[in-house]
């Protein structure tokens, strides 16, 4: 059984799914009869939003405590929320609109996946994706500050090799983390060329639907019947607003030069040819929708790809090259300097556990031994290109509790959190002066990690 013990800063400074569900189940749940149970700065603490989070926190398997302690607790974690978006207000601290809507559309994928589809997630709130993007960009517009002036705090804040060991001999044995099954993996990746004949082919097609859109047909309606993003299509091609250097370096050239309304002519990216509309822009951000059509390669060039593959493969078998020599001089991998090492886009490491693997990946990863590497199999690359590659299994670890050996970079990671909550405590303490705080006298019992009442300070 989980017990709610006192962690309360956790959830602001290293999570946002809790934050997240929260506000979801607020949206799907509707309003409660209100009342203000805090102030700070500007900033008001709805009952309403505390009831909100502790139904998504009961909803939790295992959870076990008081209402009154896990309501302290979620009320403690809004207030540190509220005096850092204080204190981001006294900075003139800012987020972008593209860091927003990056933020937004991350999370939704997110959500997308745990119910399955977006139709499901829309079902289930009863609510579009626009809908709920649109209710939920503020609240990731202060997360995304809050992030911001903690990062700040505690910028200058790392642990040494002996503080790792240290902070690892604190752990009673009873509580060290199950680390669960994990595997590393590199690749050699073949993108089979496209063809002349293709990629004709395919802007013929997008200046007909140009032609189309130019003589009076709606963007929108033919971005969502036609075009191959999957992240913008059903939205009717709308990207949301980006600011200069965070899109393709085309789309952006593009984008910056037309005139609100205007459709671009064809433009080719990484990602395939785009037409693109100009919807607004403010400054340096845009926001755009576009019809994006990706050239795919023929089958006579997926099938040299996979011989090609084929004959590396049998270099490494007749020892007349290692797999990493292969890599550095046949991959078309743009992380082929690191080595082919794939990296797991949920943590930004090079570690994935079973269910984070494709499904196809997780089977052929299952039947290899650690040293062994598959045959060539299908992947699509993240410009949704279709290629062949061969997979080595690098490690494998086993279900095990936690250990400097295994796990030193969870535990350097575990340490650092530690501290940083540490400097984050102290920060609390010298800030809350800069600040009007009230909290209402219902919740003076609770036992807060900071006195948040000012009578008392």
């Amino acid at each position: 059984m989980k017990e709610v013990t006192k962690t309360v800063f956790l959830p602001v400074l290293f999570g946002w799914t809790f934050l997240l569900l929260s506000g979801f189940e607020a949206i799907s749940q509707g309003k409660v009869v209100d009342r203000v149970i805090s102030v700070v700065g500007k900033n008001m603490i709805l009952e309403s939003e505390i009831e909100a989070q502790y139904l998504q926190y009961r909803m939790q398997s295992g959870i076990t405590g008081s209402a009154v302690a896990i309501k302290c607790q979620i009320l403690e974690n809004m207030l540190l929320e509220n005096l850092l978006l204080n204190q981001a207000d006294l900075d003139s601290i800012t987020v972008t609109e593209g860091e927003v809507e990056q933020s937004l559309d991350q999370r939704l994928r997110y959500f997308i996946s745990q119910f399955g589809s977006q139709d499901k997630l829309e079902e289930y709130y009863q609510k579009s994706i626009i809908e709920i993007k649109e209710e939920f960009r503020e609240l990731v517009r202060n997360q995304l500050l809050v992030r911001k002036v903690q990062e700040n705090i505690t910028a200058n804040v790392f642990v040494t090799p002996s503080e790792v060991r240290a902070f690892y001999k604190t752990i009673p044995l009873d509580s060290l983390p199950l680390i669960n099954a994990e595997v590393e993996m590199v690749q050699i990746l073949k993108i089979p060329p496209i063809s002349m004949e293709q990629r004709v082919l395919i802007k013929e097609k997008l200046r007909d639907l140009r032609r189309r859109i130019v003589a009076g047909e709606n963007f929108a309606t033919l971005a969502i019947l036609y075009s191959e993003d999957p992240g913008s299509a059903s939205k009717g091609g709308e990207i949301g607003f980006f600011g200069r250097g965070e899109l393709y370096p085309e789309y952006e050239a593009a984008a910056f030069k037309l005139k609100e309304g205007e459709i671009s002519e064809i433009i080719e990216s990484k990602a395939g040819y785009h037409v693109i509309q100009l919807l607004e822009r403010r400054g340096d951000y845009v926001n755009t929708r576009h019809i994006l059509l990706q050239t795919k390669p023929s089958p006579v060039d997926m099938e040299k790809a996979r011989q090609e593959l084929d004959s590396i493969m049998n270099l490494i078998r007749n020892n007349e090259m290692t797999f990493e020599e292969a890599v550095t001089k046949f991959s078309d991998d743009p992380g082929k300097n690191s080595g082919g090492l794939i990296i797991n886009a949920y943590t930004g490491t090079t570690k994935f556990e079973m269910d984070q693997l494709e499904p196809q990946l997780a089977f052929i990863i299952n039947r290899l031994e650690v040293g062994q590497y598959s045959n060539p199999v299908l992947t699509t690359t993240e410009e949704g290109q279709e290629a062949y590659r061969l997979v080595k299994l690098l490690s494998r670890t086993e279900p095990h509790r936690a250990n400097l050996t295994d796990d030193y970079s969870n535990i350097q990671e575990w340490a650092l959190m530690g501290k940083q909550q540490l400097r984050l405590s102290d920060w609390v303490n010298k800030n809350m002066s800069n600040a009007y705080i009230m909290v209402i006298d219902d919740y003076r019992s609770c036992d807060f990690e900071h006195n948040w009442f000012m009578d008392d300070r």
